[in-house]
């Protein structure tokens, strides 16, 4: 006589909770035990009632509430992995008067439980929908200190300055003087930045009217709506239907698309670094040292499809840093070595040149390699209109409201 298993019993919320909790301290992602107990607490499950449980605390699962009719995802719930990221770079304390800018509901909670009883939560969105799905969910999870304005989040909210800390879950390719002027002096800013294509969540500490970087994190997030809105606008080089190749533009030049065109039906060339990287290390970094060193280099984004008919031998949905030179570009790509666990960094060209916009890219791999790996970069902000003389930085992006400065050591 056989016995069948008992059937496992519903794991239940706090168990997930607890799991999603265990997961990001093992990343390494959640360091405080404060964040560690709101992170425990809040069911943020809620704020997704058509998702699976167990999938709205899986700590890499973010979660699209609204798409524009382009069909460009315009609102989401970020990942766990990533709002816990930022709030660590924001260092909330008991007490203190944040702002978050794109609301939600469940970050905005996260931050309640932070600050505490004494302190006070701002969250403001433009949408309508997303402020009323936000007030819906800190009703119900009883979070009385947040505040739910909606409106536009480039303007800040000053009638709650100023303000000790000011998160931003949405991606912004500039810095409005308003976040500045309503940040107390020594506030931090947290905001997912974008320069030159490339979007990273950079911690900023007020001092006087300019912005320092005390710390960046890859990230990626929906785009910024209202007066700051500035998206990346993406140019096709190759319009099959199914097998698109576009370039994403950031402040680079106007390409010339129909020569780009030919160039890809030309057989490629190749060039390698002899520079390597383990298989679990990231390539951010090296990304950044391109963006910030080459004039003309837009993100190259395919279809999967593309790839597999031989168009491109890389495809990826945040784009792979391509230098364009007039009639020819080349793209950052790896190959495996001898050894399994790493990947050597090279670059494959198209076009009359490509041979030598290919080594003109790995040129600057190798220089990265060698003298700058190991280094973090250094973001600072300047209000528009500040001299040269006064802005430091390898890189200087120009914004209607500020001048962004990337620099090494």
């Amino acid at each position: 006589m056989t016995t069948e298993n008992p059937p496992t019993p519903p794991v239940s919320e706090q168990e997930l909770r607890d799991a999603m909790v265990q997961c990001l301290i093992d990343m390494g992602v959640l360091r405080s035990s404060r964040v560690v107990a709101a992170f425990r607490t809040v069911p943020r499950h809620l704020a997704v009632p058509g998702v699976e449980m167990a999938k709205a605390y899986d700590v890499e699962s973010a979660h699209i509430t609204k798409t524009d009719e382009a069909g460009v995802d315009i609102s989401s719930v970020s990942a766990p992995r990533i709002q816990a990221m930022q709030i660590e770079q924001a260092d909330i304390q008991p007490g203190m008067n944040v702002l978050e800018i794109g609301s939600g509901g469940v970050n905005a909670a996260y931050l309640a439980e932070l600050v505490g009883n004494q302190g006070r939560v701002v969250t403001v969105d433009i949408d309508l929908d997303v402020t009323a799905r936000a007030r819906d969910f800190l009703k119900t999870t009883g979070h009385r200190n947040v505040t739910v304005i909606t409106g536009d989040g480039g303007s800040g909210a000053l009638d709650f300055s100023p303000l000790d800390r000011i998160i931003v879950t949405v991606q912004a390719a500039d810095i409005p003087s308003s976040w500045v002027h309503q940040l107390a002096e020594g506030g931090r800013l947290v905001v997912p930045l974008r320069m030159r294509g490339m979007t990273r969540s950079v911690a900023f500490v007020r001092d006087d009217q300019r912005l320092i970087s005390d710390g960046f994190e890859l990230c990626g997030f929906v785009p910024m709506q209202g007066v700051g809105e500035n998206r990346m606008r993406v140019v096709l080089i190759h319009d099959v239907q199914g097998e698109e190749i576009g370039l994403r533009l950031d402040d680079q030049p106007e390409p010339d698309t129909k020569a780009l065109a030919e160039a890809l039906t030309m057989p490629r060339c190749e060039d390698w670094s002899g520079v390597t990287l383990a298989g679990d290390e990231s390539n951010e970094h090296l990304d950044l040292w391109l963006a910030t060193a080459l004039d003309d280099l837009p993100l190259m984004a395919a279809r999967p499809a593309a790839r597999e008919r031989g168009l491109v031998a890389s495809a990826s949905p945040l784009g792979i840093p391509t230098l364009v030179e007039g009639d020819s570009f080349a793209y950052r790509t790896v190959r495996r070595t001898d050894d399994p666990d790493r990947f050597e960094l090279g670059a494959y060209g198209h076009g009359p040149q490509g041979q030598k916009v290919a080594k003109r890219l790995v040129q600057e791999i190798r220089t990265w390699d060698r003298d700058h790996r190991g280094d973090r970069a250094h973001i600072d902000v300047y209000p528009a209109g500040t001299p040269d003389d006064q802005v430091g930085g390898a890189r200087v992006i120009d914004r209607p409201c500020s001048r962004i400065t990337i620099s090494w050591p």
